[in-house]
């Protein structure tokens, strides 16, 4: 089992979860966060840190499009480890709806 990072972090981006991993697997877009599943170790210390709820294990129904994304975007983006400033707007993209579709960037976030 592994935890993905989902389309809730999406333009919320908090950042609540990467002080917090052990094994520094978070990557950073210019607006979401992705975890290399091949790095996690399955501890799950970062699901219940994010206030977005954006992180789900790799058994929920639905995660292996998450998987495939944070693996990809893993081997692509910057490795990052500290938590940083979220958008000044991360409060009001929380629970807008189909984000991936309409505002996923495939940009870096540094």
């Amino acid at each position: 089992m592994t935890y993905v990072v989902t389309e809730s972090c999406i333009r919320c981006k908090y950042q609540d979860c990467i002080e917090v991993c052990p094994v520094d697997c978070f990557y950073e877009g210019e607006n979401m966060l992705v975890i290399d599943p091949d790095q996690c170790i399955d501890c799950g210390v970062c699901e219940i840190e994010c206030p977005a709820e954006a992180i789900i294990a790799d058994t929920v129904p639905g995660a292996e499009k998450w998987v495939e994304l944070n693996r990809t975007y893993a081997s692509i983006w910057p490795n990052i480890t500290q938590k940083g400033v979220a958008p000044a707007d991360a409060d009001a993209w929380l629970k807008v709806e189909n984000k991936f579709e309409n505002h996923f960037s495939k940009k870096s976030g540094k």
